[in-house]
């Protein structure tokens, strides 16, 4: 990473902090007010980016190591009854695992 895209992250990490909106002008702004000098490209690409995508998702997703695990979400009832309080104790049933088989039940070894 360059000096210019990590002085940039971080205005951006600001602005969201404040709650202020993140436009390349603000980040900039704050990027000169610490003295760090960047390609002027930077800013308009870092606050491209923040457009189209939240700063808490990608935040979020810094370990997932691509596209980001799947989540479970289950389908609301079309009666809007008390059926999502049933299927919670469905989600927490625990499968079992299957038992690792040792060399005695073969009935060998493998330096015998």
């Amino acid at each position: 990473m360059s000096v210019s895209e990590i002085a940039c992250t971080y205005a951006a990490l600001i602005l969201y902090d404040d709650g202020i909106p993140i436009t390349s002008e603000k980040i900039s702004t704050l990027v000169k007010a610490a003295n760090v000098t960047i390609e002027s490209y930077w800013a308009a690409l870092i606050a491209k980016l923040l457009e189209k995508r939240s700063v808490e998702d990608l935040i979020l997703s810094v370990g997932s190591g691509g596209g980001g695990a799947p989540v479970a979400v289950s389908a609301a009832p079309a009666s809007g009854g008390a059926a999502p309080a049933a299927a919670a104790p469905a989600a927490e049933e625990k499968k079992e695992e299957p038992k690792e088989e040792s060399d005695d039940d073969m009935g060998f070894s493998l330096f015998d």
